[in-house]
């Protein structure tokens, strides 16, 4: 199983999303506060359906938090301040996925923490700023379970 991190996620519909990704793919959700929107929020909800019961999902006052809970967690970060390319990574069962707030992205101290290896981008054409949040966990998380054969999933 993988595990997707969201750090200080801040617009509701998009955790949404990632949640109902989460459900349908038996990956827990780590929401890693302070979050921009109350979990109950109306615009979660909706996005993410009915969904949230059955989805795994935990949350986290902070960063640090988050780490001492789970010290060895192997850590994909996502960015697009990255070089290597998500699907040259080798993901492991148990890895996590992290992916940072929609309007600033992974504090660099994060990313150097991860080590350039463990930093992942997307490709776009020169001059994008970057891809929507749960499209991005939606590309990352799907080549992650491809190269675990779906494990768990059919």
């Amino acid at each position: 199983m993988l595990n997707i991190i969201l750090y200080q996620p801040e617009i509701p519909p998009n955790t949404g999303n990632i949640i109902r990704l989460c459900a349908n793919t038996g990956t827990i959700l780590h929401l890693v506060g302070p979050l921009g929107f109350q979990l109950d929020n109306q615009r979660v909800r909706r996005a993410g359906l009915d969904y949230a019961e059955l989805a795994l999902i935990r949350q986290y006052l902070n960063w640090e938090e988050f780490r001492a809970e789970h010290p060895n967690m192997r850590i994909w970060a996502f960015s697009t301040r990255a070089r290597k390319r998500y699907d040259k990574a080798d993901f492991r069962q148990g890895d996590g996925l992290l992916f940072g707030p929609e309007t600033r992205g992974l504090p660099q101290d994060i990313l150097d923490k991860a080590g350039r290896d463990h930093c992942l981008r997307l490709p776009m054409v020169a001059d994008s700023r970057s891809l929507n949040l749960s499209n991005t966990v939606a590309v990352g998380l799907y080549e992650g379970l491809r190269q675990l054969d779906f494990t768990g999933i059919r």
